[in-house]
């Protein structure tokens, strides 16, 4: 045997090797999927997850109980009720009685309609808040229930009026006589044994723990011996097993990828030096019929783990090596293949495609129409009979085309009938490339484009619609108040009490001629018809400005501005007035719903080709709200609205700065208001 030559036994014994290696893969592999991976990745089972989901369950039980049931009395007297539930479904009546109720007169004052909608609706309000009861009432008994059924872990669990527990004993250090246990008690936490610490999964519990009111809440859970001993003694059994096939991959895996690219190297050749690539007969099987058989074993392997894993491991080596060695050779003649560079044309679909390609480039080459007419009438059943042992793959791809082209076109004829029908969230799925599908994905553009458009318009009205009944609200009330004074000056003898009417008259004379300028302001504002002229402007400088401006409105309200800026000058290219006005108007948002006695952040930046000036106060009351709808027109923050606001401070500063082609977003998190300045930076 000359150096560097491959024999047939060698190329033998290193294909047994690879196919044992194989093996052995596969089944250390299976043997770790069927336990818990937690069992490879902790140290102890207390850092598990299986261990701590015990606790999880229970604790997320108690805590809804605790937090929000506590009691049965205090479910039916409507102590689980949530505000903004109940807020909606009285809007949602009030709503009704406006539209429906003959006692509704609007005339009155919103208070005075809501007095007799109350009235009048009574029964409906108690039938809703009775259907609220009873189901809060079910979800109740359903958490106690899941208590009493509870027997591991022990608990013990106390707001400091209602007690939860499934043992007799209720004090601290009995639960520490337990080989694990878990307990807090007011701002103490005791966790035994201390590497439940060190698990990622305590998050789980320490969640539902921090929810609970720590000043008069106590919590004990502990697990017997007669629990653990059968847990732990499976973790032990998984984690060593586990182990082990872990450490036996490392060895399988490597072994087999070397193996596998030796023979792939080797294979076809008789030497390191030897340029060409020898096949034998399973070589002349077609590489496309080739590739299929590899998929179909594969899928059987695959089939056969999925059947045996559960029954017996041992059978897996029975089903999968002479299915492995079958693939091994197949994938191994392909690689010749590869070699040789005839993978493509070695294949049976190449050859077919070639054979009619050249029939119909023969055809079109020759003769007249009447000839290419007969030739290829008389060719293609000679070309069925040629091929006829494959006849039913061929004319099953055949069917396969067209029928997904029938399925492309009838896709195409339902979607437009729905769409004709007026559904235009319908989309017409076609996939691939071809003109079908892209009809469809014309179709599909031209419904999102009227989808856009209806969505456009039911917003516009919906706006247009809220800023009528907002106008009118707050338009209403200082006019109502107008005519109520002017009633009573007409009868009024008293001079002290004429000169307090007066007052008040002048009062809402001015609110009601500052909201017609706002609104006046907002239109045209939203309009774009006011002159702009850019120039350069030191932001730095005009904040500064504005903050002294209002110094007497930030002491009372007892604010700490704290200014901060990339450099002392920034300069962006804006109008100074409405650039001026703008923050006026932010600055103004701010003294009217900041915290009282809270600090106000204003930083300035340079963003690359902006600036970006961020605002950032505490709000006085929740924020409830989301901040597109604080973005619209007469709509604030404060939705009792009485505050003085008219809810067109911050639309008129976004139009005003977009016709400086800028922006202005607004961000809320929690109580955190942020308004966000983006205008262009000056450049020399």
């Amino acid at each position: 045997m000359k150096k560097y030559s491959h024999s047939h036994a060698t190329k033998f014994i290193v294909f047994i090797i690879m196919i044992a290696f194989y093996t052995g893969t596969v089944t250390s592999f299976v043997n770790v999927l069927t336990v818990p991976f937690d069992s490879v990745l902790q140290k102890s089972y207390f850092e598990s997850g299986e261990y701590l989901e015990e606790s999880d369950r229970l604790l997320s039980n108690l805590t809804q109980i605790m937090t929000i049931y506590k009691n049965e009395e205090h479910v039916l007297n409507g102590g689980t009720i949530r505000e903004d539930e109940w807020r909606h479904i009285e809007e949602a009546l009030f709503f009704d009685f406006q539209d429906h109720s003959t006692t509704y007169n609007p005339n009155l004052s919103q208070v005075e309609n809501y007095e007799r909608f109350k009235q009048e609706y009574a029964d409906e309000l108690s039938r809703e808040r009775e259907k609220i009861i009873n189901r809060e009432r079910r979800e109740y008994h359903r958490l106690l229930q899941s208590l009493e059924d509870t027997e591991a872990p022990l608990f013990y669990a106390s707001d400091g009026t209602n007690v939860y527990t499934n043992t007799t004993e209720n004090e601290k250090q009995q639960f520490e006589t337990y080989p694990a246990y878990l307990l807090f008690e007011n701002y103490d936490q005791k966790l035994y044994p201390e590497e439940t610490r060190n698990s990622e999964h305590l998050h789980w519990i320490m969640e539902d723990i921090e929810s609970l009111n720590p000043e008069n809440t106590v919590v004990y859970l502990a697990f017997t011996v007669e629990f653990l001993q059968p847990k732990l003694a499976e973790w032990e059994r998984n984690s060593e097993f586990a182990v082990q096939n872990l450490l036996k991959l490392t060895i399988f895996v490597p072994g087999f990828i070397y193996s596998f690219i030796y023979l792939a190297f080797v294979t076809g050749r008789r030497s390191f030096k030897d340029p060409k690539v020898h096949f034998n007969a399973v070589d002349h099987l077609y590489n496309d019929i080739n590739i299929g058989l590899c998929i179909l074993l594969s899928s059987l392997i695959i089939v056969l783990l999925d059947l045996f894993i559960e029954v017996n491991k041992n059978i897996i080596l029975l089903a999968t090596v002479p299915i492995a060695i079958l693939v091994f050779v197949l994938i191994l003649s392909q690689v010749k293949h590869i070699k040789h560079k005839t993978f493509f044309k070695h294949s049976l679909i190449y050859r077919l495609i070639a054979q009619f390609a050249n029939f119909i480039g023969d055809v079109y080459k020759n003769g007249n129409l009447a000839v290419k007419t007969i030739l290829i009438v008389m060719g293609y059943p000679l070309f069925v009979a040629l091929t006829f042992f494959m006849f039913p793959i061929t004319i099953g791809i055949a069917a396969w085309f067209a029928l997904k082209k029938i399925k492309s076109f009838k896709a195409i004829q339902v979607g437009v009938e729905e769409i004709k029908a007026g559904n235009l969230h319908y989309r017409i799925d076609v996939q691939g490339n071809g003109e079908f599908a892209e009809l469809a994905e014309n179709i599909n553009s031209i419904t999102d484009g009227l989808e856009n458009a209806v969505e456009n318009e039911l917003k516009s009205e919906r706006l247009t619609t809220e800023l009528i009944t907002n106008v009118s609200h707050d338009i209403r009330t200082p006019l109502t108040s107008i005519i109520t004074y002017v009633d009573l000056l007409k009868n009024e003898k008293d001079p002290a009490k004429v000169e307090s009417y007066i007052e008040v008259l002048d009062q809402k004379t001015k609110r009601l001629k500052n909201l017609t300028d706002n609104l006046f302001e907002a239109a045209k504002a939203s309009s774009g018809d006011i002159p702009v002229h850019l120039e350069k402007i030191d932001i730095v400088s005009l904040v500064n400005q504005g903050l002294g401006e209002v110094d007497d409105k930030i002491t009372e309200k007892n604010l700490e501005f704290k200014l901060k800026s990339s450099t002392p000058k920034v300069c962006v290219m804006a109008d100074g007035r409405l650039l001026w006005r703008s923050i006026e108007n932010v600055l103004s948002n701010i003294l009217k719903y900041a915290l009282e006695g809270s600090r106000v952040y204003i930083d300035i930046a340079e963003t690359g080709s902006a600036v970006r000036l961020t605002f950032k106060n505490i709000s006085a009351n929740e924020l409830n709200i989301s901040a597109d709808e604080l973005m619209e027109r007469f709509k604030r923050g404060d939705e009792s609205r009485s505050s003085e606001g008219s809810g067109l401070g911050l639309s008129i500063a976004k139009s005003l700065i977009e016709i400086q082609q800028g922006k202005l977003t607004i961000q809320i998190d929690g109580d955190l208001f942020k308004t966000i300045i983006d205008l262009p930076n000056y450049i020399e």
